[in-house]
């Protein structure tokens, strides 16, 4: 038996999960009060399974075992559970594991850097890797939530395979002020 076959009850959760929560992502910044509470509903049952879920695995559920989606899925899950710090808390903890151990892939220390600046965000933290923006400027610049060392971000950022802070931000850029 695989891998995959082994942790199939797993891979197809976490698969159907992240499927939810990019088909509700949208309502997150709606205007409509109605739709952010939907989202935030999504998140915290995805937050409570996903809990549940890394307990019982006692590990992060890595590409290898459950596929890239499912992985993909986990961390989706984990991000979006900003009003759950314990969750983020536990699936950051287990996502170092992975990343020092090795099993959590290519993809892992990127992750692992969104995921530790988005629960510093959410704990009033400041962030290393500068990944969480928190609003557009006048001009159309991204802002991002306060950074620990603005003069090492991309040196940190670069540490983990995460572009240089400029041409991350290009993105978030009104359409007319792109490079």
């Amino acid at each position: 038996m695989t891998a995959l076959e082994q942790h199939s009850e797993l891979r197809h959760e976490l698969i159907a999960m992240k499927a939810a929560d990019q088909a509700a992502a949208p309502r997150a910044n709606s205007d409509d009060p109605a739709e952010q509470l939907a989202w935030r509903r999504v998140t915290a049952r995805h937050g409570d399974r996903l809990r549940t879920l890394l307990e019982k695995h006692g590990h992060w559920p890595a590409a290898a075992e459950v596929g890239e989606e499912a992985a993909l899925g986990a961390w989706l899950v984990a991000q979006h559970a900003d009003r759950q710090l314990d969750v983020q808390r536990l699936a950051l903890r287990l996502l170092e594991q992975a990343v020092q151990d090795g099993s959590a892939g290519p993809e892992g220390p990127s992750r692992l850097a969104f995921l530790r600046d988005r629960l510093h965000v959410n704990a009033g933290l400041p962030q290393r890797y500068g990944t969480q923006i928190q609003g557009v400027a006048a001009d159309g610049a991204p802002v991002p939530w306060p950074v620990e060392d603005e003069e090492k971000l991309d040196a940190h950022r670069a540490e983990v395979g995460i572009p240089p802070f400029a041409r991350y931000t290009e993105r978030h850029a009104p359409a007319g002020k792109r490079a």
